[in-house]
C-alpha cells in the first residue's frame, strides 16, 4: 500500500492537470453548464460501481470501490459536503474565467493558510513558532503578488474576481477539515464518500444552470469542449487519492493539504506555456515564496 504522503504527492499531480482543464474549459465560456456538465460526469461515472455495491457488492473485483451502505444522517451529512463544495466550486470557476491562471492558481495554494485559520478561530487550536512562521511567509508572498498583479491592471483589494478567488479558498479548507471529520472520526471509505458526494453535487448545481439557460444563454453562450469531462476523470483521480491518503490512521491534515497544493507548479507553468501569459518571472518569486511558507507549515506541528 502507498504511504498518505506519496499518495497525496500523485493527487497534486492530478490536480494540477485538473486545474489545467477547468481553466480551458472555461475560458470565454459559460460557467454553470461547465458546471453542470462537469458534476453529472462524476456521477455517471460513480453510477455502475454504487448500484452494483448496493445490490451485489461481491461482484466489484476492487474492495477499494466499494461503496458501503450509510444511514439517512450521514447521507445529509455528505449533502453538507457537497453544498460546501459546489459553493467552493462557482465561485472559483468565476474566478478563474477572469483571473491568469499564473495569479488564480497561487492564491488557490493558500487553502493550507485558511485550514490552519479556521483551526484557530473555531477549534481552539494554537499554532506553533513553525506554523506561525509559515503564516507569516504565506502572508509575504501574498502581499507581493498583490503588487506584482497590479502590473496586470489586478488591484487585489478591490478585485472582484480575486475576491470571489480567496472566499473559495477559504471554503475549500473548510471542505479539507470537514474530510478528516468524515474519513477518521466517522471512518467512511473514501469510494462512499466521494460517490455519494459526485451525486449530490447535480442537484446543488441544477439551480445555477437553470438560471442561465433562462436568463443568461444569450449573452453568456456555451460551447462544448472535451475539457468539460476530463474536469471531472481528473478531479476523482486526485480526490480519490487525496480520500485514501486521509483515510490512512496516521494521515497529518496539515501536511497532506500543503502537498496537495503544489499543484500550483503545473498550473502556473501551464499558465505561461499554454496562455503565454506575461510578467511571469516576479510571479515565480512569488509562487517559490509561496511554496516555501506551505513547506514550513508541513515541517510544523
Amino acid at each position: 500500500m502507498l504511504t498518505w504522503s506519496l499518495l497525496s504527492v500523485f493527487s497534486a499531480v492530478f490536480l494540477g492537470f485538473y486545474d489545467v482543464a477547468k481553466k480551458s474549459a472555461v475560458r470565454g465560456n459559460a460557467v454553470p453548464p461547465v458546471l453542470l456538465l462537469n458534476v453529472l460526469t462524476a456521477a455517471l461515472l460513480w453510477l455502475i460501481p454504487l448500484c452494483i455495491s448496493l445490490s451485489s457488492p461481491s461482484w466489484i473485483p476492487f474492495p477499494a470501490m466499494i461503496v458501503e451502505s450509510i444511514s439517512w444522517k450521514t447521507h445529509l451529512l455528505l449533502a453538507l459536503k457537497s453544498l460546501l463544495v459546489g459553493a467552493s466550486w462557482i465561485l472559483a470557476l468565476y474566478a478563474l474565467k477572469h483571473l491568469p491562471m499564473s495569479i488564480a492558481a497561487p492564491i488557490r495554494a493558500t487553502s493550507p493558510f485558511f485550514t490552519i485559520l479556521i483551526s484557530v478561530t473555531l477549534m481552539d487550536e494554537r499554532p506553533s513558532a513553525g506554523q506561525w512562521t509559515g503564516i507569516i511567509i504565506i502572508l509575504t508572498a501574498f502581499y507581493a503578488f498583490s503588487v506584482v498583479g497590479r502590473a496586470e491592471g489586478i488591484h487585489f483589494h478591490r478585485n472582484r474576481w480575486v475576491g470571489l478567488m480567496i472566499a473559495a479558498t477559504i471554503l475549500g479548507a473548510a471542505s479539507a477539515l470537514y474530510d478528516k471529520h468524515l474519513l477518521q472520526n466517522l471512518a467512511l471509505k473514501p469510494a462512499t464518500v466521494q460517490a455519494w458526494f459526485s451525486v449530490y453535487l447535480v442537484p446543488v448545481m441544477i439551480p445555477l444552470a437553470a438560471h442561465w439557460f433562462r436568463n443568461e444563454r444569450q449573452n453568456a453562450p456555451f460551447e462544448w469542449r472535451w475539457s468539460i469531462p476530463m474536469i471531472a476523470v481528473l478531479l476523482l483521480l486526485s480526490d480519490f487519492l487525496y480520500f485514501t491518503a486521509i483515510g490512512q490512521p496516521d494521515a497529518l491534515i496539515s501536511v497532506i493539504s500543503p502537498l496537495r497544493r503544489t499543484s500550483l507548479v503545473i498550473a502556473f507553468v501551464a499558465g505561461i506555456r499554454m496562455y503565454g501569459e506575461t510578467n511571469w518571472r516576479p510571479k515565480l518569486l512569488c509562487v517559490l515564496g509561496i511554496l516555501a511558507g506551505v513547506y514550513v507549515l508541513s515541517l510544523s506541528r
